[in-house]
């Protein structure tokens, strides 16, 4: 791990504390992943998991995900918080309408407060990843009394990017060579293809085949949203890549932690670069030997988060 800021050292130091300490309550996160909640909140119903006591966090999956995908933290991050896992809307296990034509990061931005105020949580700890991390930005940015802290990883906030012309056509080519051919499959009702197509434009060609069949039949199983997020690009509906600038981010007051891979595509890596200079309370942390995706499902991106946030309450002492 590769931690862009000038308190470095006392982060190494909080990791050091957390992995001594990961031993306990193992089972503890074993049992609390297989109670399975739902939140009646915006006409919808969104399934969630919680584990732990303490402050309140909130983890915001991406595409193609649901609140499976952040299992693999929840023991270590449940051992300082109260964490929830939740599945955005269209998302599993949740139910996916007959109509689907409002598919948008606000719809999911107002879904995201709506459950955070329909739990009594007050403030909390919000992380999310690619899709999820743009949908917790528009929650931070709206409804700054309900986070405490926000946690970023490679947010796809595409408009940043229209401001250089260097931005402009790293964005183009992505859409070239990711959006675009899945889309056509998923046109042509290959749906598997489409699957491919995405995962190997953002993660590299042949990440797909390398990824282990249950997380396949996982990602077909939340397909249906990909169809629906590739439909508001390809016909450039504004819902579903919002407008945000640097001036909104500056006038964001909550500590901010953007946490991205050394392998990961340019785009999001210049979208982070906007954002660094931008808000005005930021780490950056990067993860080695991880593209897109993080490696969430991996205690590092835990543990990284982890000691960003019991730095700032050290710092706050």
């Amino acid at each position: 791990m590769i931690i862009k800021t000038g308190i470095a050292k006392s982060l190494l130091t909080v990791l050091i504390i957390i992995t001594v300490n990961l031993g306990q309550g193992a089972a503890q996160s074993a049992d609390c992943i297989s109670d399975i909640y739902t939140a009646e909140i915006n006409d919808t119903s969104l399934h969630y998991i919680e584990c732990g006591e303490g402050e309140p966090m909130v983890l915001v999956h991406g595409t193609l995900g649901d609140y499976r995908s952040w299992i693999g933290q929840m023991q270590a991050l449940s051992q300082n918080y109260k964490v929830i896992s939740y599945s955005r809307r269209y998302h599993y296990p949740n139910p996916w309408p007959e109509d689907a034509s409002d598919f948008s990061v606000n719809i999911h931005a107002e879904d995201l407060a709506a459950f955070i105020q329909s739990l009594d949580l007050g403030k909390v700890h919000l992380v999310g990843h690619s899709y999820g991390a743009f949908t917790s930005l528009m929650v931070a940015r709206d409804y700054p009394e309900l986070v405490r802290s926000l946690t970023l990883g490679e947010p796809p906030v595409t408009p940043l990017l229209n401001s250089t012309s260097h931005g402009e056509s790293v964005l183009q080519n992505f859409l070239k060579n990711a959006i675009t051919p899945s889309h056509n499959a998923f046109q042509n009702g290959e749906i598997e293809e489409g699957v491919r197509l995405f995962i190997n434009g953002v993660l590299g060609e042949g990440a797909y085949g390398n990824l282990p069949t249950d997380t396949h039949i996982s990602m077909l199983e939340n397909a249906r949203e990909l169809m629906g997020e590739m439909n508001g690009i390809n016909t450039k509906d504004e819902d579903s890549s919002p407008f945000f600038t640097c001036n909104e981010a500056g006038q964001m007051i909550m500590p901010v932690l953007l946490v991205e891979g050394e392998s990961s595509p340019e785009m999001f890596g210049l979208i982070h670069d906007h954002l660094e200079r931008c808000f005005q309370d930021v780490d950056r942390a990067f993860i080695p030997d991880a593209s897109h995706d993080l490696k969430i499902q991996e205690p590092v991106f835990g543990d990284i988060v982890v000691a960003h946030l019991q730095n700032l309450k050290m710092q706050s002492k």
